[in-house]
């Protein structure tokens, strides 16, 4: 999956022009990237393609510690990032984003290869979340 075709997918699942989904993608990679391990960080980085790649790396630092937030948290950030209304609209954001992540990740369920890792690492609300994105729930 190309960066291209990853924005498309985000922009129809929302209904929207790529230039907002373009922005949504990012927040959503920065929350929920500083929400992992470097380590981790670090396989989601590998297993996607060069452009994908450099916004999931943006701004990361070796040294970050883990953000544990959970759900409410989560989506306040991404909201406040984009200028989202809501909660609900910031949950439906990030649900077509951690879908479109989980197919980039070669995972159809969200809990195949390293999106299982992903998921290990979150919180059961978030974790909610992210297997809902793919109609795991």
């Amino acid at each position: 999956m190309n960066e291209r075709s990853f924005v498309r997918q985000v922009a129809e699942r929302l209904e929207c022009d790529e230039r907002p989904a373009e922005a949504l993608i990012f927040s959503v990679f920065q929350e929920l990237r500083d929400r992992l391990t470097s380590k981790e960080a670090a396989d989601v980085a590998a297993q996607l393609p060069a452009s994908l790649k450099m916004l999931w790396m943006s701004f990361d630092r070796p040294d970050r510690k883990v953000k544990r937030v959970h759900e409410g948290q989560f989506l306040r950030d991404v909201a406040r990032m984009v200028g989202l209304r809501d909660e609900r609209e910031a949950e439906q954001a990030v649900a077509a984003v951690f879908a479109a992540l989980q197919g980039a990740l070669g995972s159809p369920t969200g809990t195949e290869g390293e999106a299982w890792h992903v998921l290990s690492q979150l919180p059961t609300d978030l974790k909610r979340l992210w297997l809902s994105a793919s109609g795991g729930l």
